[in-house]
């Protein structure tokens, strides 16, 4: 019998209600709730975001950033700074790896594997580095960054569709010099929007996770923003 997601296609929300968001279905897991292997699928208003190497984000950064109209958080999710934005497809896969495989390691590959696999199924060849993430040659295309406690996911990735790549020219994306940053609008040479990869994306997670997914429960929806947000 395969396993089963719900999927919360939420469209435009800030990066501080998606932290409340996520953090709230954290808990349904420790509950045994049935809602609780979920992905939440969003786009962020214009947001710069570190992992929990904070260092080398001195207050004079963070203000630098919020200048240019933009939001600055801190989180506990691994890796260093990126931006999330408008055009970008963000998705927070908040599931219990003990149903799926106990392993940190193979949930960060199959992630991987999952966009490489849209890529491939949009026309796009892409592919993994040292780095985590994936990459179109020295470009990134989808940056990852996650937080697990007792095999309970969240934090997640973020593919870009069709950002505004401008705004990753104030950062060191990801804290990796030397390389840059595309999208898949970019170098497929069309306008793709968020619209038109979340389907892709479901069935190629579906693949590599070997499950189904449904929609999230309207009611349960409304209930949990009406609660938490």
């Amino acid at each position: 019998m395969q396993k089963l997601v719900k999927v919360w296609q939420i469209g435009r929300l800030s990066y501080s209600k998606s932290l409340k968001l996520q953090k709230y279905i954290v808990s349904l897991h420790h509950k045994n709730h049935p809602l609780s292997n979920t992905l939440l699928c969003v786009e962020h208003p214009p947001v710069y975001t570190i992992g929990i190497r904070t260092k080398d984000y001195p207050p004079s950064v963070e203000k630098q950033l919020q200048n240019l109209g933009a939001d600055f958080f801190k989180t506990n999710r691994g890796g260093l700074i990126t931006f999330h934005g408008p055009g970008q497809l963000v998705v927070y896969p908040i599931i219990n790896l003990k149903d799926f495989k106990p392993s940190m390691r193979w949930y960060v590959c199959q992630i991987e594997k999952t966009v490489i696999h849209l890529c491939k199924k949009m026309g796009l060849e892409a592919e993994t580095s040292p780095h985590t993430g994936v990459w179109v040659k020295d470009k990134k295309i989808c940056a990852i960054g996650i937080h697990g406690s007792r095999f309970v996911t969240s934090h997640g990735l973020a593919l870009n569709c069709c950002t505004d790549l401008k705004w990753f020219e104030h950062i060191v994306p990801c804290g990796i010099e030397g390389k840059g940053v595309t999208s898949l609008s970019k170098e497929l040479n069309r306008f793709v929007g968020v619209e038109e990869v979340i389907p892709v994306f479901l069935d190629c997670f579906s693949e590599l996770f070997g499950c189904n997914w449904v929609d999230f429960p309207k009611n349960d929806c409304d209930k949990i923003l009406g609660d938490i947000l």
